[in-house]
């Protein structure tokens, strides 16, 4: 039998139980109309699937889930969709949300709908997808989708399920009536969720004050195939919260800021377990759940299934409600509980509770006075927090302090407020802070991808500047060496010969100009065909076309044009497929139009397709010919390389605009075919710029090294270090991209595919740079004076900035785990992260042990005195390698208790800082002792 542990605090008030269990479970009827809220569940609502005016059946999805923490709704019974729009929906607000609502016909026609008897016969995903489909979320909470905590990644190890069937509010007693019915269902449940996430105990917790329900689960319980132990706590509120009754059963406490699975632990809820036991074997999604029906001011409290999204109006009727003596009506317990000012409302997943209360059962609360710090709240808290000061934090909208006294810790179980001799509504004053802590955050986010976009604007309009910058200069140039070129003729006493090119220019401008003319004239001619003056202009004009093509023809025959270089070829290039992409959209809209200008754009545009192509061609063969001739060329001179970078430069733009728009069409569930091969395109293109830039960036070193290059030609080691860091902020924004991607449902492998490729070229950037760094330091002069020792200051920065991005990868590996993402990658990168912690603070330690040697063998000048060691500092640095030896213990406990991977580089790392804190230690005595001696 196991062992009953307690938890901190707790109160004992009035049961109220009775009076709805008096009868046995009934079955409410089908009301005329149901009201189908969307989020009924943490998360992100449901998307409609129906439309106004359609008719479902009984069991029919009807709303699909919009993200990875989102569930599906069906349709509780048949009828009519009559409307999709904003209702009143159960929420302490009063708020309203988007809701479906079905006239019911009375007929509640199911669905085809078969289970699966054998569920272990299925695959894991298959039967998680099965719950998943069947709309499940927690029925005894705040409605987290079930499947999400039982289809949890294979190397994620659960030691204990708990179902909860505590049931610790007053009044509620829709689980105790469900337990007593319905336990065989409940067991068949545990099963399922047994095989999924394959516990080593299986614990039914339950109090005390009900025992037939806990002697029903315990014959159910014996009848199972694997073991399922029920076991009675004391009753006390509120056990039934989730860590209170981990405590309870095992002893353990989930840790600040986590949850029990973290710690190898799954708790639910038994009406959860009844729901997914219909789902597997009934194939039933969850459309109805049990209700209690209670207080003064019902005829005939008791326990009701209802249909989801009935109204409580309805079902107050059901139960023979008083309306002269209703003084309050209350959704959820007296506890925990909110009072409804709409009976409109609809009956959700989470509604367990409608107490009808008269006057004299929940009066009017008296005025609240001040605190008179009594101290009982702190002593009543189960969370064990300090409400006192929470009160006074959220009372004067002191957040940060509130927040940094754990209120976000708050199960708002009202203990504090029940127990208040002041009266002061607490519980209020710690949803506003809550609320107003969670608009700060959001806001924050906001600003963060605000400025995120910003510094991008920034980096694309400073580069395009660049671009700009470096066209100009190329202009400039070329009209330099032009002029320069007709001044060394004149100087040589030769006439400065017309320049071919230019006179092929001047011809062809020539030719334009003519057959514009031409153009105009024929135009003229068609609106007045009559006139014969315009009939002699066309003529004339048609002749001065001729002469001036044949003049072009003659001339480009005569000096024929310089082959182009490869960036014309490429502007070329680009240029003809604009031509073509604009032609393409023109024909389409004529054709669209059914214009008299399709046929002549259609043979245009066959016409620019071949140009095109064919300046493709030119463009690939001369880049053909450039790398096979490249090698046999002599002193060919270096390209370009401001002008490679740049290209390269613009090409990752275009990838980035190309992923951007894959993107967005995904979201929108568009036709992706196309995008998929603009991508690919663009992608290819930024490989083979950015081949050609580190090809030609290479070429360019090897000339250099053959020539004997000054010190001014070594590695940039500030440009390789800016790059490595470029490369790993790019690796990051990645990352948080795909985290975005895979909460959000949408599929990652392409940023996967993407990740992968900026994760190497981090790594080859930072190789590079190390590369250098050590080149740099191997041709580096012999041993300079003091001035040449290794910058103490600069390596124990080194040190603390590896050991702070070792702490924020340990703290987004903890978050992926926590939200049960695959954490292969970021482990990875974490076990990189350490080794370079390691080496960072062996480097540091090296050289502090060089300089201390340094300064003992040095001789000292006559009448100077040797400088004592700084007891200060040693106390300090014992200090801290105390703490570090602390911290690392416990972080190495938690990562025990969780059968994390990273509990064997913890324990390593927790002998060598035991090993310095001890050394720490001993320096320190060391010192101590020499100052008393000279004392």
């Amino acid at each position: 039998m196991s062992r009953i542990w307690s938890f901190h605090g707790g109160i004992h008030p009035p049961e109220n139980k009775q009076q709805s269990l008096l009868k046995p479970l009934r079955q409410a009827p089908i009301p005329p109309q149901l009201i189908i809220p969307l989020q009924q569940h943490i998360g992100a609502p449901a998307t409609p699937l129906v439309e106004v005016g359609e008719r479902v059946l009984k069991g029919q999805a009807i709303a699909e889930p919009s993200g990875h923490v989102s569930i599906y709704q069906h349709a509780p019974t048949s009828g009519i969709v009559s409307h999709i729009g904003n209702y009143s929906v159960p929420h302490p607000s009063g708020m309203e949300g988007l809701c479906i609502q079905i006239d019911t016909d009375g007929k509640d026609e199911w669905i085809e709908h078969q289970g699966v008897e054998d569920f272990r016969s299925l695959e894991k995903p298959a039967l998680a997808e099965m719950i998943r489909c069947a709309g499940i979320s927690g029925m005894g909470g705040a409605g987290f989708p079930t499947e999400i905590k039982l289809h949890l990644a294979d190397d994620h190890i659960i030691n204990t399920l708990i179902v909860n069937a505590v049931e610790c509010e007053p009044y509620i007693t829709a689980d105790d009536m469900l337990m007593r019915e319905r336990a065989a269902q409940i067991i068949g449940g545990i099963e399922i969720a047994a095989h999924l996430i394959k516990p080593t105990h299986c614990l039914i917790g339950i109090e005390d004050n009900k025992p037939e329900a806990a002697i029903a689960l315990t014959q159910a319980a014996r009848a199972s195939e694997i073991e399922i132990e029920v076991v009675v706590v004391p009753t006390k509120y509120p056990s039934g919260g989730e860590k209170q009754l981990v405590k309870l059963l095992t002893g353990v406490e989930v840790p600040y800021g986590k949850i029990p699975a973290d710690i190898g632990i799954v708790v639910q809820n038994v009406g959860t377990m009844s729901a997914v036991n219909q789902a597997v074997k009934q194939g039933k999604p969850l459309i109805s759940r049990i209700t209690t029906l209670t207080g003064d001011a019902l005829d005939s409290p008791g326990n009701f299934e209802v249909l989801l999204g009935t109204p409580v109006e309805f079902l107050l009727q059901q139960a023979g409600l008083n309306p002269m003596s209703l003084n309050r009506l209350v959704m959820g317990g007296p506890m925990m509980g909110y009072t409804l000012s709409d009976t409109s409302v609809p009956v959700v997943k989470t509604s367990n509770c409608v107490i009808a209360a008269t006057e004299e059962e929940f009066p009017q609360a008296p005025p609240a006075q001040n605190c008179i710090r009594c101290g009982q709240c702190e002593q009543v808290c189960p969370a064990e927090l300090l409400p006192q000061q929470l009160h006074w934090f959220a009372k004067g909208k002191e957040f940060d302090k509130a927040q940094s006294f754990n209120l976000m810790d708050c199960i708002e179980c009202g203990a504090c407020a029940y127990v208040c001799p002041s009266n002061i509504p607490l519980v209020q004053y710690y949803r506003f802070a809550k609320g107003e802590i969670r608009r700060e955050q959001a806001e924050q986010r906001k600003a963060e991808q605000a400025r995120i976009r910003f510094e991008a604007r920034q980096e694309r309009q400073e580069r395009e500047k660049e671009e700009k910058a470096a066209k100009r200069k190329a202009r400039a140039e070329a009209a330099s060496r032009s002029q320069a070129n007709r001044k060394d003729q004149v100087a040589a006493g030769k006439p400065a010969a017309a320049d071919p090119q230019e006179q092929i220019k001047k011809l062809k401008t020539e030719a334009a100009v003519a057959r514009t003319k031409l153009k105009k004239a024929e135009k003229a001619l068609a609106e007045d065909t009559a006139n014969t003056e315009l009939q002699a202009a066309v003529e004339v004009a048609r002749s001065k076309s001729e002469q001036a093509q044949q003049a072009l023809e003659a001339a480009e025959k005569a000096s024929p044009a310089p082959a182009p270089t490869l960036a014309e070829l490429k502007i070329a290039a680009a240029t003809a497929r604009t031509k073509v992409t604009k032609t393409e959209k023109a024909l389409a809209d004529a054709e669209a139009k059914g214009a008299a200008s399709a046929d002549k754009l259609r043979a245009s545009l066959d016409g620019l397709r071949a140009k095109a192509e064919a300046a493709q061609q030119a463009l690939e063969k001369a880049e053909q010919a450039e790398k096979t001739g490249s090698s046999s060329k002599p002193a060919a001179p270096a390209a370009d390389l401001k002008q490679l970078k740049s290209a390269a430069s613009i090409a990752r733009t275009k990838l980035k605009k190309a992923q951007k728009a894959l993107d967005q069409a995904r979201e929108d569930r568009a036709d992706t075919a196309e995008l998929e091969q603009q991508l690919a395109t663009a992608q290819q293109k930024a490989d083979t710029t950015q081949q050609a830039f580190e090809a030609a960036e290479k070429a360019a070193d090897q000339a250099d090294g053959g020539q004997a290059a000054p010190a001014a030609d070594a590695p940039d080691l500030k440009a390789l270090k800016s790059a490595a860091s470029i490369a790993r902020t790019k690796l990051k924004k990645t990352q948080k991209v795909i985290d975005q991607a895979r909460e959000d449902g949408k599929d990652t492998g392409a940023l996967e595919q993407q990740l992968a490729k900026l994760q190497q070229k981090a790594d080859d950037a930072q190789k590079a740079f190390e590369e250098a760094e050590k080149a740099e330091q191997s041709s580096s002069p012999a041993p300079q004076p003091a001035a040449d020792k290794p910058d103490l200051k600069a390596l124990k920065s080194a040190a603390s900035i590896a050991r702070t991005k070792l702490k924020k990868t340990q703290k987004v590996v903890d978050q992926a785990r926590e939200d049960g993402k695959d954490t292969s990658a970021l482990e990875q990168q974490l076990t990189k992260l350490q080794q370079k912690a390691d080496d960072a603070q062996k480097a540091f330690e090296a050289a502090e042990q060089a300089e201390a040697g340094s300064n003992t063998s040095q001789p000292t000048d006559a009448g100077s005195d040797l400088k004592a060691p700084d007891l200060k500092q040693l106390k300090s640095a014992a200090a801290i390698a105390r703490t570090k030896v602390k911290k690392t213990e416990k972080a190495l406990a938690d990562a025990q208790a969780q059968g994390s991977e990273s509990a064997d580089s913890l324990a390593t790392a927790l002998d060598k800082l035991k090993a310095k804190a001890s050394q720490a230690e001993q320096a320190l005595a060391e010192a101590e002792q020499n100052s008393e001696t000279v004392g």
